[in-house]
């Protein structure tokens, strides 16, 4: 049974919710009839509620999505409401629908986006992994975070190449470390507030960590909003060189790891907007033709499934016309097909912006 309390509060906070002028996916699909159905369940292995799973929306009206998986059977619980959000934010991806097996396609088919650096700054494609066993974040323990944490370090500094390098825990992390791990923009910050309304930053720092390789072009973020966020990058706009880096090292991490999948949904995370390949291909790009009509760029990038946001990711602004352009699909395509999305708008918005 859902504890009494639990239900006061989702009471309580649907009631607010529905009042407002939310513009969030939760406020979209939790109707009065999804919202009674849910709010006495619970996930089995865990026992997360329905509160654990929409408390950030709750909490923050201007979510864009405003819900979050506690655990890995959420998505099964509480498919009600999950799976409306996911067919909304992945382009139509039904609830009938199956999500295709990994495909990293013949990564040499791409080039350089912009071979004399006149328009890409630089270029990163990540994904997003949980370890088998484990739930999420606003379910595990400190001693499950120190463990994880323990398992993901010693795998990777068995990497070796391109990928070798060192992980840096953040508990008693050195000062001077610290500042070069910010200059670098590598380091990441203690959640923002959409994160701690979902319980996502419990025993922080402890099994958090930071591992990158010796040239700085492939980095691994532990216990951040996921498990593993693995992430490849560099200057410039060479998508190829990004995208074959990320696919080998998430080969080479999958040896010694097992991650945590479904059939249906593919490789399982702590936000439903990161499901499927999880992958984020981006660039930050300057179009100062095509920025000076925001809608029009919004409205090429839509095309081609592109997300623009600001320099600095999410709910920022652009700083000197510079945009962090994405592709939003991760579901129901390939990983080759969901990086080609962002290769053919990025090339198309290149050529429009040289056209005018």
């Amino acid at each position: 049974m859902v504890d009494a309390a639990v239900i006061a509060k989702l009471d309580e906070g649907f009631a607010k919710l529905a009042a407002s002028d939310s513009k969030s996916l939760l406020k979209k699909y939790l109707t009065k009839e999804v919202f009674e159905s849910l709010k006495n369940k619970k996930t089995p292995t865990f026992g997360s509620s329905l509160l654990d799973v929409i408390q950030s929306g709750l909490a923050n009206h201007d979510s864009g999505v405003g819900i979050y998986a506690p655990d890995a059977e959420a998505y099964t619980v509480f498919s009600d409401l999950f799976d409306p959000i996911i067919e909304d934010y992945h382009g139509g991806f039904k609830k009938t629908d199956k999500h295709p097996p990994k495909d990293f396609g013949d990564v040499s088919t791409f080039g350089n986006l912009d071979p004399n650096n006149e328009f890409v700054i630089s270029t990163r494609v990540r994904c997003g992994r949980s370890l088998e066993g484990y739930p999420f974040n606003p379910c595990l323990t400190e001693a499950q975070y120190k463990e994880m944490e323990e398992k993901v370090s010693s795998t990777l500094s068995g990497l070796e190449g391109e990928l070798k390098g060192k992980f840096y825990p953040l508990t008693g992390m050195e000062k001077s470390v610290q500042q070069q791990l910010i200059d670098d923009h590598f380091l990441f910050k203690e959640g923002d507030r959409f994160l701690q309304a979902a319980n996502a930053c419990r025993y922080w720092p402890s099994g958090r960590g930071i591992y990158h390789n010796d040239n700085k072009t492939f980095l691994v973020w532990c216990n951040e909003e996921d498990h593993l966020r693995i992430i490849s990058m560099q200057m410039g706009g060479d998508l190829g060189e990004v995208f074959r880096r990320l696919t080998n090292a998430v080969n080479e991490i999958e040896k010694r790891i097992p991650f945590s999948h479904d059939d249906r949904l593919g490789f399982l995370t702590f936000c439903p907007t990161n499901l499927g390949t999880t992958i984020r291909a981006s660039v930050h790009i300057k179009l100062p033709k095509l920025a000076a009509n925001l809608a029009k760029l919004e409205e090429v990038a839509g095309k081609y499934n592109l997300q623009v946001r600001g320099t600095r990711g999410e709910h920022t602004e652009a700083e000197g016309g510079i945009y962090d352009i994405s592709n939003k699909r991760r579901m129901g395509l390939t990983e080759y097909q969901a990086v080609k999305e962002m290769y053919d708008g990025i090339t198309e918005l290149i050529k429009i912006e040289k056209s005018m």
